[in-house]
């Protein structure tokens, strides 16, 4: 297993970092508020997970170990795999995955794109005893794994980020449109990751 990576960040792509290692480019696939803190040509450490299928190899990195190990919990559920639950991170951070099996949000698992009402329930109940308990480190989206964050294209981000969540074009738009608001209320330095939790509350809310 690929435990983690370190090394200058070569590339950075809407969902995709590669991280050069010993002479070696690693393409890292992260979620939208994990990329947006890192920066071309610094260095970065990566807690990673390599997903092994028949026809592909495909490293998922995170912001710390908590993060990766949540990932790979919630592959435990039936109809779990690597890229729902890397949305599932996308949305929420590991803590706040935690208090939403604990008390039975069902809200905040169908808020990811993909759960509806009745995989939100199954969820709940197969993943109750193996999250365990808050560790109470917060409960807003994840942080970096960086300790500074970089201005980002925010727009260009957050449009990417729910295309690769499969949302057609004019609805990434539409919910880019409706957080602007948000983004010029942070002073010019919006979190991608704070942006796209609230892009998907307003998606949901139209659909």
């Amino acid at each position: 297993m690929i435990a983690f990576v370190s090394g200058p960040v070569a590339a950075l792509a809407p969902t995709t970092a590669v991280i050069e290692v010993g002479g070696i480019g690693m393409a890292v696939q992260c979620t939208p508020d994990t990329l947006s803190g890192l920066r071309l040509g610094q260095e970065a450490r990566l807690a990673t997970s390599l997903v092994v299928r028949e026809d592909s190899l495909t490293l998922y990195g995170f912001a710390d170990d908590d993060e990766r190990q949540v990932f790979e919990l919630l592959q435990t559920a039936s109809g779990v795999g690597p890229r729902l639950a890397q949305a599932m991170l996308a949305v929420h951070t590991p803590d706040a995955l935690r208090v939403a099996v604990a008390t039975g949000d069902e809200k905040a698992l169908t808020a990811v794109p993909g759960i509806g009402k009745k995989g939100a329930q199954k969820l709940l109940l197969e993943l109750k005893d193996r999250l365990g308990a808050p560790l109470g480190t917060g409960i807003g989206l994840q942080g970096t794994g960086t300790s500074a964050r970089r201005p980002a294209p925010w727009r260009d981000q957050l449009h990417s980020a729910l295309i690769g969540l499969g949302y057609a074009a004019r609805e990434a738009e539409e919910a880019v449109a409706a957080v602007v608001p948000q983004a010029e209320a942070s002073g010019g330095d919006p979190q991608v990751g704070v942006l796209l939790k609230s892009a998907l509350q307003t998606l949901n809310r139209t659909r």
